[in-house]
């Protein structure tokens, strides 16, 4: 187990040291480390030592800045949707590489989460959501990218649960709101 640093703080020292003495002097035998802990916790007006640590753990959490989302490039983005149809359908494979990704999140989103398939099934789902009719391909680079697992003998295909980066998650939503592509994920 780690050791963590957690600052002692107390509003009143005199009522520290009263409340020490006090259950110090109710104790039958000298306290062990988690008990003197405990002591201490009480004294500074908590219940107990896990009342305390947890009361500190959040403050700290709530004084950190919340990191701000990243902006996404909306130049970018407009290349992106130009890659699906307006069935929100992905109508040719990108020759880039920077956007074949962004491209697969969509079809991610698509595919049920927690959901075992067969090869069979998931290629049903992909030939739903493209117009190129290279199901292959998709599957391929969906377990490529680890955005899906296959078992060893390829008879079962599950998603993998990640969250998609903000480009990617901006253009799922575009699609899905401007293009009507359903989002099952």
């Amino acid at each position: 187990m780690t050791k963590l640093d957690i600052p002692f703080l107390a509003d009143d020292i005199s009522a520290v040291a009263k409340s020490l003495r006090a259950q110090l002097g109710a104790a039958e035998r000298p306290p062990g480390h988690c008990e003197m802990l405990n002591m201490l916790a009480r004294s500074a007006g908590y219940r107990n030592f896990q009342h305390y640590r947890a009361q500190i753990a959040a403050r700290d959490r709530l004084a950190r800045p919340p990191v701000p989302e990243p902006t996404v490039d909306q130049v970018r983005l407009a290349q992106l949707l130009r890659y699906f149809g307006p069935q929100g359908r992905l109508a040719r494979w990108p020759s880039k590489f920077s956007h074949q990704e962004p491209c697969l999140w969509v079809l991610w989103s698509r595919i049920p989460a927690r959901r075992t398939f067969a090869e069979r099934e998931v290629n049903a789902l992909l030939a739903a959501n493209h117009d190129f009719g290279d199901h292959a391909l998709l599957r391929r680079e969906l377990i490529d990218y680890g955005m899906m697992m296959r078992a060893v003998d390829g008879s079962a295909y599950r998603r993998v649960e990640r969250q998609p980066p903000p480009d990617a998650r901006a253009l799922i939503r575009l699609v899905a709101e401007t293009r009507g592509g359903a989002r099952t994920g």
